[in-house]
């Protein structure tokens, strides 16, 4: 009797599609570890803020990515809206992901497999993983969604800016020379721009096990 090959779940898809929720799920539902790599780069940026940098410094940015502090992944800060745009540009640094890729391949190489999610799993993390996904949704839903949520953490930026900011992060990870957000030619789409998170969540573990049948896993 053989073990069963480790089952690793590739999430990815552009800011408040419902990748992380829906990557979340996944990980309870086959009860796997599960990495947010977003908060990596978003712990980088935060490090860039702290130590009063540009952004656009690359070699700032990589010395940050290449010693994180682990206490800044739990910082109250780190999901604020200045601190997403900073995120967004350090990510697009060769440098940054470079720094940043053995942690993430050495999380997804887990012997029972794991769940990531981010903008370049199944595409640079995990090329190989099990099961791949590519979470979208509409730009306004998006962007009404991110405002709800930065509207309960107390903060009083308007639809207007979100929907601003949310194109520019769009603009920024597709437009990034390395490892841009594109969806992976296997990778199932899943757009929930019409979906509550039940229905998006059961979505996906129907991709998830259309895409293990079809790879006999």
């Amino acid at each position: 009797m053989t073990n069963a090959p480790p089952l690793v779940i590739a999430v990815d898809g552009p800011a408040a599609s419902g990748k992380g929720t829906i990557a979340k799920a996944l990980a309870r539902h086959y009860g796997l570890p599960h990495m947010d790599t977003g908060k990596l780069y978003r712990a980088c940026g935060l490090a860039v803020r702290l130590a009063g940098h540009d952004p656009y410094d690359a070699e700032a940015a990589a010395r940050a990515a290449k010693s994180i502090d682990q206490r800044l992944l739990d910082d109250p800060d780190l999901m604020s809206s200045l601190n997403s745009d900073y995120a967004s540009i350090v990510s697009s640094h060769p440098a940054v992901r470079a720094a940043l890729l053995e942690t993430q391949q050495a999380f997804a190489r887990q012997p029972g497999g794991a769940v990531l999610d981010g903008r370049d799993i199944g595409t640079v993390i995990a090329p190989d993983a099990a099961a791949k996904l590519f979470v979208t949704a509409a730009p306004e839903v998006r962007a009404a969604r991110r405002h709800a949520e930065l509207a309960g953490r107390g903060s009083d930026q308007t639809l207007a800016d979100v929907m601003a900011d949310i194109a520019a992060r769009d603009a920024r990870d597709s437009g990034r020379s390395a490892a841009p957000l594109v969806r992976a030619p296997d990778a199932a789409l899943l757009d929930t721009s019409n979906l509550d998170i039940a229905a998006a969540v059961a979505a996906a573990i129907d991709l998830v096990e259309k895409s293990r049948a079809q790879r006999g896993r």
